[in-house]
Order: structure tokens, then sequence, then C-alpha cells
């Protein structure tokens, strides 16, 4: 469960996220994080958050953004505003670690989502590079968090066909001891 200074590291990305404020500290109005970005980090795949809007301030470096299919780069002191229904990646493709503010509102169960990604990333058995894993974690987090592709209705018809054959696989799309 996330909690005001819990630090999780996605590998992967090559991302470290402090959490600041919670949904439990704002009951549910706003999730705060400081996230560093390792030197050229992965660009995640492009996603929209239907029904929350982010907002990032660069506090040092420089981030990478794709905007609806437009690339921005962003130095320290920028700060952009991303509505909900907004495809986006970020990202730092800079020599040095960049560090950013990062709210949501509402919260919702973005921190959950953030957890468990960081969770399977870090688990060497569970890698996100399995499709069934994957498949299981839009599923469940598809309030806060949807890929740009394929459409939503086709992801859920994919997604929500595979469940079974991961729940076979021992894979889940949430995992409890991500969340302790």
């Amino acid at each position: 469960m996330a909690y005001k200074n819990k630090i999780i590291t996605n590998p992967i990305i090559g991302q470290h996220i402090q959490f600041l404020q919670t949904s439990k500290d704002t009951d549910g109005k706003l999730l705060e994080m400081e996230v560093s970005y390792r030197p050229y980090s992965k660009e995640p795949p492009p996603h929209y958050h239907p029904c929350q809007a982010e907002d990032f301030m660069i506090l040092k470096g420089q981030m990478t953004v794709r905007l609806q299919g437009k690339i921005l780069l962003l130095d320290e002191g920028d700060t952009l505003h991303i509505p909900a229904n907004t495809i986006h990646s970020m990202w730092n493709n800079s020599g040095s670690t960049t560090i950013i503010s990062w709210k949501i509102q509402p919260a919702l169960t973005t921190e959950y989502f953030l957890e468990n990604v960081t969770g399977v990333a870090s688990d060497r058995r569970r890698r996100m590079r399995s499709l069934l894993q994957r498949a299981l974690m839009a599923n469940k987090y598809s309030a806060v968090f949807r890929l740009s592709r394929p459409p939503f209705f086709v992801q859920k018809i994919l997604f929500t066909a595979a469940t079974p054959f991961a729940w076979l696989f021992g894979y889940r799309g949430s995992y409890k001891k991500y969340l302790d």
C-alpha cells in the first residue's frame, strides 16, 4: 500500500517514484509523487487516463514527451498539464538524471497500478514481457490506465479472452505482495 515517502523502482523504464501524498492522505482527490528518471530511460507505451488529469513540473533535467503524436522537450522549471483522455508518454532522453513533480487528479487506484507495475518489473519470475501479465493488469486497471492501441473495446475483448489462460499460468492482475 502506498504511503507518504514510500519509494518504488521500475528497473525496466529506469524510474524511481516517491509518494508524497496518496489517495488516503487526500480523500482520493490527489496522488502526488516525485519521480526520477535515469539517463536515457525507455519510453513507456503511449497511453491515456480516461478520468484523470496529470500535472508535471520539471524539477531537474529534461523530459521528452510524446503528446498526441508530437514530441515536446521540457526543461527545468517547465510545467505540463495533460487532460483526461489525452494520449501521451514521457521519458528522459538526456544524458543526466531528470526529476519531476507529478500530480494526478483524482487519485483513483493509480498508486496500486504503479506499485504492481513496478513490482512485476522488478520480479524476475513475472516480468512484464508476458502478454498474459499485461492483459490482466490492463483489465484490472483500465479505469486509470489504457494503452492507446488497439482501440479500447478491442483491448477489452482480447484481454478478457486471455484472462483464463493467464490465471492458468499463475498470473494475476494485482499482487498483494507489491502493495504491502
